[in-house]
């Protein structure tokens, strides 16, 4: 791993060449803002666990490749998404705020034909106003974890950051049933995965740069910055050596769907659950009861059947808590990835907030799991399609 094959050196040095011959290399930088999440929003309005009863949250369901549509879902009700940036649809500019997500394909905003409740607070684009719009007959409806969009396909300019990309196929919601949508803090969703997994066969944004040679790599990267809500850059076509430093780590991809990976060790549930909150798995317990008196095995059973919902309540709706005053003496949290090891260390994955402390590993019932902001805030990500492989580096200091 610490031997750099000659895509790696070509990769590492092609910046500095570019710039020492006098050639601009065409890469493009996009700021992001860390935004209030939907959990923050619905915890503040003192409804978040009222809200996930009625939608349950699992973040991971998209990835599953077990559901045989899985391929139509490419969204679904990620309550701690923060990061989004600006762009604009068509002729003159429609902004938007958006996620760039990697476990989707498809960009898709609100529409002025959206009556949802889910659209009420958010910009919508209206195709009349835009000179460049161009409507087709398809449709795109996707099935995410809190409900469902339905809506048209259409083309139009697509602006991000410097790049102008004039024929650009997206998704107008008309219909977003549920309110998840209502609590976030972005309007729709640019998709970075792989056209695969592309609902109604839409190009991908970034599938339409590498085409039509707008950018001069074939990746894409991210600085999150673990501070501020300013701060955070997405680079379309290069990456930036002012944000890295140290060897960098290549990780062939599984699947060439979502920037799917394989972990060979991930931490196991005991190493996982960092928390100061009852054991959620007491039911075990209740076999060393089993020779006592029916009525006090029954009283023991209700005992930990009450203790695990209130475990289930807490993970789901607020996550595991910590004492903040113990994040110094808690031990890193370490992933294996292609032989190498990747420590997170408390500070990273413990959410430190003015109500509190709580971990940043959400619960999940598959063999899965999402290394989001919690874990690329502290390493340069990048994602290359020429070679299909995430690429890791230590941030610089």
């Amino acid at each position: 791993f610490k031997v750099r094959t000659l895509t790696q050196s070509l990769l590492h040095c092609f910046y500095r060449t570019s710039v020492k011959n006098g050639i601009l290399p065409l890469f493009f930088r996009i700021h992001l803002y860390k935004g209030k999440s939907a959990r923050e929003a619905l915890m503040e309005k003192g409804i978040l666990e009222e809200f996930t009863k009625m939608n349950p949250y699992n973040p991971s369901i998209k990835f599953n490749s077990d559901l045989a549509q899985i391929a139509k879902r490419p969204l679904t009700n990620d309550y701690d998404l923060t990061y989004y940036g600006i762009i604009s649809i068509g002729t003159p500019p429609q902004f938007f705020k958006v996620v760039f997500d990697t476990g989707s394909s498809n960009l898709w905003v609100p529409s002025i034909y959206c009556k949802s409740f889910a659209c009420s607070n958010h910009n919508t684009f209206n195709p009349n106003a835009s000179s460049t719009y161009r409507a087709t007959s398809q449709t795109i409806s996707v099935q995410y974890g809190t409900g469902a969009m339905s809506g048209i396909l259409g083309y139009d300019t697509v602006t991000v950051g410097s790049i102008v990309d004039t024929n650009q196929i997206f998704g107008l919601s008309k219909n977003e049933p549920g309110n998840f949508f209502h609590y976030v803090g972005y309007d729709g969703i640019l998709g970075l995965a792989y056209p695969s997994i592309s609902t109604s066969g839409a190009t991908p944004f970034f599938d339409n740069l590498m085409r039509k040679g707008l950018v001069s790599q074939k990746l894409f990267s991210f600085y999150l910055s673990r501070h501020g809500r300013a701060g955070s850059v997405l680079t379309f076509g290069g990456l930036d050596p002012a944000y890295y430093n140290g060897s960098i780590q290549w990780i062939p991809l599984s699947s060439k769907t979502y920037w799917q990976i394989t972990v060979e060790k991930s931490p196991n549930c005991e190493a996982a659950a960092l928390s100061t909150a009852p054991p959620c798995r007491p039911y075990y317990i209740i076999l060393y009861y089993i020779i006592l008196y029916y009525i006090i095995l029954y009283y023991i059973i209700l005992y930990y059947i009450i203790l695990y919902y209130i475990c289930f309540l807490m993970s789901v709706f607020f996550q595991y808590s910590v004492n903040c005053k113990n994040i110094g003496s808690m031990p890193d949290v370490t992933f294996v990835i292609n032989r190498v090891e990747f420590a997170l260390p408390a500070s990273a994955y413990v959410l430190q907030t003015s109500s509190g402390c709580s971990s940043g590993f959400s619960p999940s019932n598959y063999q899965l799991w999402i290394l989001g902001d919690v874990f690329l805030q502290e390493w340069y990500s990048i994602y290359d399609r020429a070679n299909n492989m995430v690429v890791l580096t230590l941030l610089s200091s």
